[in-house]
């Protein structure tokens, strides 16, 4: 039990629950404004792991993490055109859709780092170290967790109150939500629904694309099959949970990261678990609380269906 309190109490988990959230909160974000205008992207997962390969690829040629950086948004932005113009212009079905782009970009990014080096041994290449900002890195407690870490973490925080702000503050924003709530009405007020929808989705893709950078160049520096491991699914659940605002998805994707932080330091210790059940917290207790907010939560009113000037 001693054991088990002082993981609770010391600040190296609440560091490590900040950089397991940080994947799933990029991913949230975007989803937020995907559905908020409508739009089921299940293909989140395709789009992180692109996201992660490219950003390995474009560090490893140019030996720079922000062209790695650049070159995993792009790639990202490339699978949610892909998903934009099939579930918006076809009338595809998004959930289908974004389960093919899934399971496709699964095997493309698998097979190709076996093409480009012998047997998929991807190298190590030059990522987002974790650094100490000075003062603030200083400050007891929160020093460590917050101000020791990936620039990528201040990005990431950032995003979530810009996004906060341009959907909720300004007209822009209002425009996306009603092509969420009624894209009819929102039609005959001359909205462009495709327009606005399209938008959403590039912002989805190059955020999730941003969560997969993290995953590749701020915490391994290289690439493993299915690196992502289910974060995009998360990300769908942590949408939910936070009702649809970017700013309740932090706490949510804090959440996620602080029970996946638990399960990777009890295993470190002595403490009598097991790991098959730690490594299953972290799920488990995204169900729990998605079970206890999703029946009070009101998705929008469009959310899911697609849509055709009748």
């Amino acid at each position: 039990m001693g054991d088990f309190l002082d993981i609770l109490g010391s600040t190296a988990l609440y560091a490590t629950a900040v950089r397991l959230a940080l994947p799933i909160l990029f991913a949230a974000l975007g989803e937020v404004f995907a559905e908020r205008a409508g739009l089921v992207n299940v293909g989140l997962e395709g789009m992180m792991l692109a996201g992660a390969f490219a950003g390995v690829i474009g560090a490893h040629y140019t030996g720079s993490p922000w062209l790695g950086a650049i070159c995993g948004m792009v790639a990202a932005i490339g699978i949610a055109a892909i998903q934009a113009g099939v579930s918006i212009n076809l009338s595809g079905d998004q959930i289908v859709v974004g389960i093919a782009l899934n399971l496709t970009v699964l095997g493309v990014t698998s097979f190709l780092a076996r093409a480009i080096w012998e047997g998929g041994d991807v190298p190590k290449v030059d990522g987002f170290s974790a650094f100490s900002m000075p003062v603030l890195s200083g400050i007891p407690a929160l020093g460590p967790i917050i101000f020791k870490q990936s620039i990528l973490i201040y990005v990431a925080l950032i995003a979530a109150f810009v996004s906060w702000w341009v959907l909720t503050r300004t007209s822009w924003g209002l425009r996306l939500r009603s092509c969420g709530e009624d894209p009819r009405a929102s039609d005959s007020l001359g909205i462009s629904v495709f327009a606005y929808r399209w938008k959403a989705m590039i912002i989805c893709g190059a955020l999730a694309g941003l969560g997969g950078v993290f995953l590749s160049l701020g915490q391994l520096f290289t690439f493993s099959d299915n690196m992502s491991g289910g974060r995009g699914y998360i990300a769908l659940a942590v949408v939910i949970i936070a009702r649809w605002s970017p700013l309740r998805a932090l706490w949510a994707a804090f959440l996620f990261g602080a029970c996946e932080a638990l399960a990777l330091r009890t295993q470190v210790t002595d403490i009598n678990v097991p790991a098959e059940l730690m490594l299953a917290l972290p799920y488990v207790v995204t169900l729990i609380v998605y079970a206890g907010v999703v029946g009070r939560s009101r998705p929008p009113k469009s959310l899911g269906r697609g849509y055709s000037r009748g």
